[in-house]
């Protein structure tokens, strides 16, 4: 299935990852590559939110760990793991909020990608993460 960036309120040069039932299911997921910077973009959903009404934290470390991913690929179909991720939880967003997310490319060798993204909603970090991401070869 694919869906639409306006449908979320979210600009139309955003694409949809076809192919991954969990990003679906919990997002839907957007991405952008700004020349060499991979973007994201997500709209908090009520289903998304916890307890005291702010996105659940498996939430926020699902759309970072696709961030890191669609960094490490840099939105091509390369297929990619993580290995480790590791998350900083900043300040809390909530239903209606944009979730946008930058990553950057520490290290990018044969096999592994080293990544940071920083996850931000109305122009607030609420997330810092890293990760180590290995590239799968086709067979």
């Amino acid at each position: 299935m694919s869906f639409k960036p306006e449908d979320y309120d979210i600009p139309s040069h955003y694409k949809h990852w076809v192919g991954d039932k969990a990003e679906d299911y919990i997002g839907p997921f957007f991405f952008t590559l700004d020349g060499e910077i991979p973007r994201t973009a997500f709209r908090v959903q009520e289903y998304n939110c916890n307890a005291h009404d702010s996105i659940h934290g498996g939430v926020l470390m699902a759309f970072a760990d696709y961030t890191l991913c669609i960094g490490a690929n840099m939105g091509e179909s390369e297929s990619v793991v993580t290995v480790s991720c590791n998350n900083e939880f900043i300040a809390p967003a909530y239903k209606d909020d944009l979730i946008e997310g930058e990553c950057t490319i520490i290290r990018r060798g044969k096999t592994m990608v080293f990544t940071r993204c920083e996850l931000s909603a109305n122009g607030n970090v609420v997330l810092n993460s890293s990760a180590v991401i290995k590239r799968i070869k086709p067979r």
